[in-house]
Parts: C-alpha cells; structure tokens; sequence
C-alpha cells in the first residue's frame, strides 16, 4: 500500500470532518499497516467508545480499497495517542489470563464476544507467542455474538451441541467493560 495514499486519506476525512489534527504517520507492522493520528484533541477524534475512530477507519479502508482497485480492504489499522496499541494489549492480557485457565482445568474457556479485528488479535496472539504453543483457537457463535474459544492443542474438539464448559462471563473486574470489541 502507498504510504502517501493512507496519510492522505486519514487527513483529508478528518479535514472534512472538522477535527484538528497535527499528522498522520504511517508505519509497518508484520502484516498491518498501522496509520497513527498525532493530534492534542485524541478525545473528539476517538469518539464515544471510539465509535468515531472506527467510523475513521472503516472509510479509509473503504477509499484505499477502491482507490488502488484491492479485491479486500486492507489491514489498516488507524489509532490515535496509543488507544488502539492499549485496546489489543488488553485483548492480549485477557487471553493470557484465560490462557491459565484452560491449563489448570483442562477445559475450553470461551472469551466474550469481540469484534473481528479483536478476534484476530487473539487468534495471531496465541497463534505466535511460544509461551502459548501448547493452546489452539477457534471462533464460534455468530454475528455480534462471535467469540474466541481457547483450548488445549491435544483436546477433543467439541461438537456444536456440546455446551462449553465453563463459559466465562465479561465481569466488571476483567478489563472488558470499556473495550470497544
């Protein structure tokens, strides 16, 4: 992808926008490309739950798509003042936490609903960190209600009507509550 195409897509919607920003870097990493906001109004820009941030996101993506004649959108993340970086470090941690769970018990532990690009932060985070190799995943449920299934390599794979056992619940003390996934 054309680096001066991404910056100025990001700045020319968020010129139309009317939201102040300073710039747009724009960097590589492993197979993302990550377009970062430098801004001192991060908050107007992020939005309520970051719904402004992902509306962002979702255009520039949609533009860069057509634009460059792409058969997918690319995997642009754009992030402001680190609010991204500290979202999928928290997806990370969540997943290590359960991660411990799945080897004391043995069974599956099913992560609360999250959004695509979330479950793909899962499925590449255990996937990759060797700490984790002993553990698999596996997307289940549908639309809004998709979630991340930890397992151990070596267990039996469930069959749709068997229950997970346990299925965590998000509590307010695990770090979902204010996570847009």
């Amino acid at each position: 992808m054309n680096d001066a195409l991404i910056k100025d897509t990001v700045g020319g919607l968020l010129t139309k926008l009317g939201l102040d920003f300073d710039d747009v870097v724009v960097s590589k990493e492993e197979d993302m490309v990550r377009a970062e906001i430098v801004s001192k109004t991060a908050s107007r820009i992020i939005g309520w739950h970051g719904e402004t941030l992902n509306s962002i996101q979702h255009l520039s993506k949609s533009i860069i798509r057509q634009q460059e004649k792409l058969a997918r959108s690319p995997f642009l993340v754009v992030d402001i003042d680190g609010y991204r970086k500290t979202q999928e470090d928290k997806v990370r941690s969540i997943a290590e936490q359960k991660a411990e769970f799945v080897r004391k018990t043995g069974n599956r532990v099913a992560l609360a609903p999250m959004s695509p690009y979330f479950r793909r932060i899962v499925h590449l985070h255990i996937a990759n960190t060797e700490a984790l190799s002993d553990l698999t995943t596996e997307s289940a449920g549908e639309g809004d209600y998709r979630q991340v299934i930890l397992r151990q390599k070596d267990g039996a794979v469930a069959t749709d009507d068997q229950e997970l056992a346990p299925v965590i619940e998000a509590s307010s003390d695990d770090g979902l509550d204010n996570l847009d996934i």
